[in-house]
């Protein structure tokens, strides 16, 4: 009998513990000596993946690296490394304290002569093609995306003021679900969240003996969280309100539209041979595609517009902040810089490898006051649009590929106030009398959007296996509610609390 309890009891302690081995394991990264938590820390998980800590200084394992012998490597900029295995971790109640180690930089003896931070700018301006420069060596990046979209309207009115071709019953019910369609987008501004985990390979070519950049996309899982029928972009909000009308309009017929002074060249209806033949096949691997290489572009080191104060240091006051050290021990200048001229618009602060002056580290936003751009023909068109947010932060690491530095984290936000008061007309293409429907959209509010990108893995492929490769499409898996057990098999960001509590509403 004891011997049958005691076999209970192990197998009983194995069960447990084999499901315990089988959870995602999540940490904290904080500073030990002020409990704050430490956001895009650098987790090298078993010297394979790359993974960063999210603003809250969280971070999850997939099953496959939660297992207690799993080695981590910690590092951030100006703290010692720390590693641990997940078995640690666990110990310390899934907390990791880094040790604080900046210097001063007067202590600090980086060369010869003390660099004034013009001088400094100056190297990094004529390093920065030799730092960033693309090599042919063809590559296999792991990628985890992120995007998040929202819109919040403060005004919101749809009236139709002309209906020839509606019957009353039909303006009447219109007229109700426009009124439902507002009254719900001002109760719960539409947000939506999308994940995508992927491998780019890619490698530097010729093409009409032409430098050409040829990639390859393959998406291994991607998922959508968003209210279903709501709208999270100007373009799906007016799309939306269109498919409201065209339920009311004779669906034998064709209609063009018209806003304000412009009118379309778009022929609609809804005849479904029409649709069939007008409506190609989307294709979501290429959207996503574009999307991506659009993000690098634009948080590339090079981008002279987007990097004014790398590119342009003359529109730029410079201070010196001290020095600290790499994970590698490689000592770093820190800058902070903000607006200078009037056409400058950034303050932050950059991190300088004193080696070959890289920037590795990049933080800044607007200065207050500031705006990247504007339109305002209020008065003209009925429109108003300002970009009034823009910050974020780039990490970049030495390639292990090749020469040179990549993006191994980007952190990009965007915030545009939009105003929209501007009439839209449905006008049936006839030579004899014509429907009309006409309606004014009046939208006021502000959209922000918020994207992170992580490289995880950065390995060498080849010219062969990257032909082999098929881009094949994909579709989204739509959540109703955050599940991380969607996300079990893999490394990714963790995300924010915002994210996990997210419901949608239908």
């Amino acid at each position: 009998m004891t011997t049958i309890k005691t076999s209970i009891f192990i197998f009983s302690l194995l069960f447990f513990f084999q499901i315990a081995i089988a959870q995602n394991i999540s940490g904290k990264i904080i500073d030990s000596q002020t409990g704050e938590s430490i956001p895009y820390a650098t987790i090298l998980v078993n010297n394979a993946e790359n993974l960063v800590s999210n603003a809250e200084g969280l971070f999850t394992l997939s099953e496959n690296s939660s297992s207690p012998n799993t080695m981590l490597t910690i590092s951030y900029l100006g703290y010692a490394n720390q590693k641990l295995s997940v078995g640690n971790l666990v110990k310390q109640q899934n907390i990791i304290k880094l040790q604080a180690g900046i210097i001063e930089l007067k202590e600090v003896n980086v060369s010869n002569k003390r660099l004034s931070p013009y001088e400094i700018m100056a190297n990094v301006k004529a390093n920065i093609k030799n730092n960033y420069a693309k090599n042919s060596i063809p590559k296999k990046d792991m990628i985890f995306f992120r995007e998040i979209t929202n819109f919040k309207p403060s005004i919101l009115d749809v009236e139709i003021d002309e209906s020839s071709g509606f019957s009353k019953n039909a303006l009447k019910t219109a007229n109700a679900q426009m009124t439902a369609f507002t009254s719900k987008l001002i109760a719960q501004p539409p947000r939506e969240y999308v994940d995508i985990l992927c491998n780019n390979y890619s490698y530097l070519t010729t093409k009409d003996d032409k430098p050409y950049y040829l990639s390859k996309l393959e998406v291994l899982k991607a998922t959508k969280l968003k209210n279903e029928n709501s709208s999270t972009s100007l373009d799906d909000l007016q799309k939306s309100a269109t498919d409201i009308i065209l339920t009311h309009l004779d669906s034998t017929k064709y209609y063009r539209v018209k806003s304000g002074l412009f009118g379309s060249r778009d022929t609609i209806s809804l005849r479904k041979d029409f649709n069939k033949k007008k409506r190609p096949k989307s294709n979501q691997l290429t959207s996503t595609k574009a999307n991506l290489t659009s993000f690098l572009t634009e948080n590339n080191i090079t981008n002279v517009t987007k990097f004014d104060f790398i590119h342009e240091p003359q529109t730029y006051d410079y201070t010196f902040e001290g020095a600290t050290y790499t994970n590698e021990n490689e000592f770093v200048y820190v800058l902070s810089f903000k607006p200078k001229k009037s056409k400058s618009k950034y303050k932050g602060k950059l991190y300088i490898s004193e080696t070959d002056f890289a920037v590795i580290r990049a933080d800044y936003k607007l200065e207050d006051g500031k705006k990247v751009n504007g339109v305002n023909l209020k008065l003209l068109l009925g429109i108003k649009a300002i970009e009034n947010v823009s910050k974020g932060t780039v990490i970049y690491k030495n390639s292990p590929v090749g020469n040179g530095y990549y993006l191994q984290y980007a952190l990009q936000e965007k915030g545009q106030y939009i105003y929209i008061n501007r009439p839209l007309k449905f006008i049936e293409l006839t030579d004899e009398d014509k429907d009309v429907v006409a309606f004014d959209l009046k939208v006021e509010g502000n959209s922000f959007e918020k994207l992170e990108y992580l490289n995880m893995n950065r390995s060498e492929s080849s010219e062969a296996t990257i032909g082999k490769i098929t881009e094949d499409d994909f579709s989204f898996i739509k959540l109703k509610s955050y599940d991380p057990k969607i996300w079990k098999d893999y490394n990714g960001i963790e995300p924010l609390e915002e994210m996990k509590q997210f419901k949608a509403v239908d």
